[in-house]
C-alpha cells in the first residue's frame, strides 16, 4: 500500500479513538429524542428493559468502572474498535468473494 494511504488510515484511527474516548465524555446526560418524546407524552413509565440490558456495554458504560466519564470513554473506544474489526472483516470477505468469483468465470 502507498505510504500516504497508511498515514491517512493511521490519522483516521487516531481521530476516531479521540472522538470515541475523549468527546464521548462530554455527551449530554439529557434524554435523547425518543426518550424525550416518551416523557413528553407520558408513556416513559411503561418502558421495559430489553434482553441486552445486562450486557457489558449497556447504557454506553463499562461494568465495574466507577468513574462515569472514564467508563463512557472506554465504552466508546471498545465500540469503535469492534466496529473497525467488523467492517474490516466484511471488507476482506467481500474482496475475497469478488476475487473468487472472478477466477471462477
Amino acid at each position: 500500500m502507498d505510504r500516504r494511504l497508511w498515514w491517512f488510515l493511521g490519522a483516521g484511527l487516531v481521530v476516531t479513538l479521540l472522538v470515541a474516548g475523549v468527546l464521548s465524555g462530554f455527551a449530554s446526560g439529557e434524554p435523547d429524542g425518543l426518550e424525550r418524546i416518551s416523557i413528553d407524552h407520558g408513556f416513559a413509565d411503561s418502558a421495559q428493559d430489553h434482553a441486552l440490558n445486562d450486557s457489558p456495554l449497556a447504557d454506553y458504560t463499562v461494568e465495574g468502572i466507577e468513574n462515569d466519564r472514564a467508563s463512557t470513554a472506554i465504552a466508546g473506544i471498545i465500540g469503535a474498535v469492534i466496529t473497525l474489526v467488523v467492517a474490516t472483516g466484511l471488507l476482506y470477505g467481500v474482496r475475497y468473494l469478488g476475487k473468487r468469483r472472478a477466477t471462477d468465470e
